[in-house]
């Protein structure tokens, strides 16, 4: 056995295989939050989408803004404890486990991202914080993300849980059964857990969305933009929190809105809704 073998299990990113020449949702995603953790195929695709919609950009932003006034609200007036971070991406400030932890030091997170990239990042962030784990899996196969050993080790799922599916839905095509998904994952939590989804929304007056579908399911072979209705669906059998399903700076906003007919207001929507 090599000294190598008995490394500390920090130093395991650096074998991580990073890049194999495909953009990657998590990785795109950096791009619009002027993160430095992406490649020029990531830039290209962000490039393109930025092109049709230039308010891609502020609205992963609203996006990153509604996460942190959902993880707060439920940590500290829910009393949620275990959060499911679900198509996390990387790492940035004022992610989900500094919020919670925030509220309850004793609140567990665990992130899952298919890109491992992610796993790379978030040990070297998080390797002294035992409440945080973070998991490479594939959100389509939930039942291997619930059974996979780094999740089960943190979250107790006889006890209600945050499910966060937040902008990754959308990476999900319809031959995948998103709503299947979301439907195995509300069955494995138990009464009290809550469910927060956001997604890019079609917006009727816009044919910019349409348009952004078809460079995403191109370029980065996911991307689906869905309907108002088809959103709703995800939350069949749960109980909507108010104010509902709504545009991301619309949710139980910390300041005045002043205009909330733009696109990049409007054109991801999203909710927050418990398991009764």
């Amino acid at each position: 056995m090599s000294a190598a073998d008995n490394a500390p299990d920090r130093k395991a990113p650096t074998i991580v295989q990073l890049d194999n020449g495909e953009p990657t949702a998590a990785r795109v995603y950096d791009v619009m939050l002027n993160g430095k953790d992406n490649y020029a195929i990531d830039r290209q695709v962000a490039e393109a989408s930025l092109a049709v919609m230039p308010e891609l950009k502020e609205i992963a932003l609203h996006n990153r803004a509604i996460l942190r006034r959902v993880v707060r609200h439920l940590a500290e007036e829910e009393g949620i404890t275990q959060f499911l971070d679900l198509g996390s991406g990387l790492p940035t400030v004022g992610n989900t486990h500094e919020i919670a932890q925030a509220a309850n030091p004793d609140a567990k997170v665990v992130y899952v991202d298919i890109d491992p990239i992610v796993l790379a990042h978030g040990r070297a962030l998080l390797e002294d914080n035992a409440n945080t784990k973070v998991v490479t899996a594939d959100i389509r196969k939930p039942r291997d993300v619930l059974e996979h050993p780094d999740v089960t080790a943190l979250i107790d799922f006889g006890k209600p849980v945050c499910v966060m599916l937040v902008g990754i839905l959308h990476h999900i095509l319809d031959e995948e059964d998103p709503e299947g998904i979301v439907e195995a994952l509300r069955d494995a939590v138990p009464s009290g857990s809550y469910f927060f989804i956001t997604n890019f929304t079609r917006l009727s007056d816009s044919p910019e969305s349409e348009e952004l579908e078809r460079v995403l399911l191109s370029q980065l072979g996911t991307g689906r933009v869905r309907t108002p209705t088809e959103l709703a669906r995800y939350f069949d059998g749960l109980d909507l929190l108010p104010p509902g399903i709504v545009p991301l700076p619309l949710w139980r906003p910390e300041e005045v809105i002043t205009d909330a007919t733009t696109i990049g207001v409007r054109f991801m929507t999203g909710g927050v809704a418990r398991k009764p």
